[in-house]
Order: structure tokens, then C-alpha cells, then sequence
């Protein structure tokens, strides 16, 4: 089954939100995919209690790197990384089915040379000058929610 979004979570370390957006994956017809290293296992109980009986209707990838990816799924428009140093909000972002929105480590985010790189697809959620971020799945949550509410998938 075609997916209509893709989650890319680059580096992920806590296995509770990857849990928990995978829950989110399925709910919202999306599949994640896990770009190592990793900073657990993805057999580990906290990841499949997160994700309650969801995991069995999940698609899921892992690569070994964001150039494996790349060689699958190669770069375009289509394409969003998400950022707290963006200057552009994911609200004015063309939002389609299809479009994939790589999410950074919940320690540091996205490493900047790859937000360099792909400056034109930087966009970040909005908030509070005295937020310096939120919680991951959180951010995926949100992020997921638009695209679907753009794409009128519902």
C-alpha cells in the first residue's frame, strides 16, 4: 500500500517517541523511516509499548544512512526538514501526498550542513520566543497533522 507521507527520523535516541510516532504513522497513512545509527534497539520493549498494537500495521524502514535513503527516495521539492533555526513556518510550505519531513536527533536536531544544503526546504513550527523546543513526536505530530490538513487526506 502506497503511503501518503513519509517521516524520516535521522538518528533518533529515545525509543518512547519513536514508539509513539510510529503510532502516529499509521493513524495518519504515513510510513517512518529510521536512519542510523539509531540509539536503541528497535526490538526494545519501549518502542512496542509506545506503540501499542499499532506496530503490526506499520511501515517501517531502516537505512544506514541518509545517502542509502537518498538512493531510494532522492532529493526534491518534495522533501521538508524541519528545524527550531528555520525561518519559514510548515504552515506556508506546499504541502503534498507524497512529501517527506526528516526530523532530527531530540538531543541536536538536524546537523547543520544538511540544513545548508537544502536551505530552501527549511521550515520549522511556530512558537514562543521563550520555547526552545518541543518534544519530538510532538513536532512530528504537528508537522504530519498539516500535511494531511493541506492534502485534504482525510
Amino acid at each position: 500500500m502506497q503511503k501518503d507521507f513519509h517521516v524520516i527520523l535521522v538518528e533518533p535516541r529515545i525509543p518512547q517517541n519513536t514508539g509513539n510516532i510510529g503510532r502516529l504513522c499509521v493513524a495518519c497513512g504515513a510510513s517512518l523511516h529510521l536512519i542510523h545509527p539509531l540509539g536503541f534497539s528497535i526490538s526494545q520493549k519501549e518502542i512496542k509499548r509506545a506503540g501499542l498494537d499499532y506496530w503490526q500495521y506499520l511501515q517501517v524502514f531502516e537505512w544506514a544512512n541518509l545517502k542509502a535513503f537518498w538512493e531510494t527516495f532522492p532529493l526534491s521539492s518534495n522533501h521538508f526538514f524541519l528545524s527550531t533555526k528555520a525561518k519559514k513556518v510548515i504552515f506556508d510550505a506546499p504541502l503534498q501526498n507524497g512529501a517527506f519531513f526528516y526530523f532530527g536527533r531530540e538531543d541536536k536536531g538536524l546537523d547543520s550542513t544538511l540544513l545548508e544544503s537544502n536551505s530552501t526546504q527549511v521550515y520549522k513550527l511556530p512558537m514562543t520566543k521563550n520555547a526552545r523546543s518541543i518534544n519530538l513526536a510532538t513536532a512530528v505530530s504537528a508537522t504530519l497533522f498539516e500535511g494531511v490538513r493541506q492534502s485534504r487526506n482525510y
